[in-house]
């Protein structure tokens, strides 16, 4: 009767039927990424909000180029109309930001704060690394549309429902 109790561990337990398998590990990064973004990703692939097989860090993709206008030649006394204004200082190639970081929160919590509670984690890390990075102030605002972005200077971090996913990028990285 005095005998002490058998410990329990529990190393690696199967997951019961019922209950979804558990995602995929993270896409590794790029070899060329910087610290920064490397300590990010580490951090929300800890998250238990993220579904962590979408968790995408790469240099941002461009969209293809649109048909060109067509030329047409200034009309009236006032030259309007016309539209080759000349060369232009937005012609430069690239986009806003040089990566682009895009995660996706578990179904179903999307309304429950995931999506803000992400958000919090990606501000008090990129606060966080050296040397701090100036972020934007704090949306009070709760997202209501299932998609936040946060603007980092050089890159951007998209946190989405699975809609917002399926609806604005249409499995492009993913």
């Amino acid at each position: 009767m005095d005998q002490a109790p058998v410990p329990q561990t529990f190393v690696e337990r199967n997951q019961p039927p019922h209950l979804p398998q558990r995602a995929a590990k993270a896409l590794p990064l790029p070899e060329n990424t910087p610290s920064t973004l490397r300590e990010l990703h580490a951090q929300l692939a800890q998250s238990p909000h993220l579904e962590t097989s979408t968790l995408v860090v790469s240099e941002p993709i461009a969209p293809p180029p649109g048909p060109a206008l067509p030329r047409r030649n200034p009309q009236g006394r006032r030259k309007r109309g016309g539209t080759y204004a000349g060369e232009s200082s937005y012609d430069v190639p690239g986009g806003l930001w040089n990566w682009v970081v895009m995660a996706q929160v578990k179904e179903g919590t999307e309304n429950k704060g995931a999506i803000e509670s992400v958000v919090r984690t990606v501000r008090k890390t990129l606060l966080t690394v050296e040397p701090p990075l100036p972020l934007p102030p704090n949306s009070k605002r709760r997202m209501h549309n299932g998609w936040a972005m946060i603007d980092a200077g050089d890159f951007a971090i998209h946190i989405l429902s699975k809609e917002a996913r399926e609806k604005y990028f249409d499995d492009w990285t993913w």
